[in-house]
């Protein structure tokens, strides 16, 4: 096996970092065993909030702006190799996005297979028509409560996902909800489909950050495990937003 296949087994994990940014959804310290609620809600009328909020954030987000830097870093066979890129990114109601790349560092193989593909895949998963298999609902997923815990706006509740079909821009794992704003503040979970024969283990870690009145991306994780002992450990950080909100422009 060469490097270009294990590495390239990265892009189908982190494909799953566009659709979960469109939902509209900081890491806290390490999450607590869950508690009851103390608002005694159902699994169904947490999801009822967190779909009709996501909806109302979406319409209302007109523009955001932000800068991206995306981490690469492989160890394994045949050779360790590493690569960082710098991307203003662009999005525009109701499914533009466009990406300007500042600085590119590293291995030139991750930067041509792996970053460019990234920006590719993000593009094809805001189109409407992915876009709507994808959202976090009842129409793609199951979800079961688990429960709820504390947090420093106040509570977020714990939901069990489960995709009803298995493609690449689904998953399965558990996700926060903040108990005010029902929006997504955290997710750890597993593609649906594993992204490559060469993977054994892929783990997904994404961290939301409230700006404004949106719940937008601010750190995402996500490392692969390769068969003949290897991993991947793709990361991105977003800093520097600017957003747009038509409640506010209509002011």
């Amino acid at each position: 096996m060469t490097l270009a296949p294990t590495i390239c087994t990265v892009v189908g994990l982190l494909a799953l970092t566009a659709p979960v940014a469109a939902n509209l959804v900081a890491e806290d310290s390490k999450p607590q065993p869950p508690t009851p609620a103390p608002v005694q809600l159902t699994a169904d009328q947490v999801v009822d909030n967190l779909v009709r909020k996501n909806e109302d954030r979406a319409r209302a987000l007109l523009h955001s702006e932000a800068t991206r830097v995306y981490r690469l870093v492989y160890h394994g066979f045949p050779s360790d190799r590493e690569a960082e890129m710098t991307v203003v990114a662009t999005y525009d109601s109701p499914a533009s996005k466009e990406f300007k790349v500042v600085s590119q560092t590293g291995s030139k193989l991750i930067q041509d297979r792996v970053f460019k593909r990234l920006l590719d895949s993000e593009k094809e998963a805001a189109e409407p028509a992915v876009s709507a298999r994808t959202q976090l609902n009842r129409d793609n997923y199951e979800f079961q409560l688990l429960g709820y815990e504390p947090s420093a706006t106040g509570g977020q509740y714990i939901l069990q996902v489960t995709p009803k079909s298995k493609t690449k821009y689904v998953y399965r794992g558990k996700v926060w909800i903040d108990a005010t704003d029902f929006a997504v503040t955290h997710i750890e979970a597993e593609p649906a489909q594993n992204p490559s024969f060469w993977t054994k283990k892929n783990e997904i870690r994404h961290d939301y950050q409230k700006v404004q009145s949106f719940w937008l991306p601010a750190r995402n994780e996500s490392i692969s495990y390769i068969r003949l002992g290897g991993r991947a450990t793709l990361t991105i950080e977003y800093k520097n937003y600017r957003v747009t909100d038509s409640r506010q422009a209509a002011k």
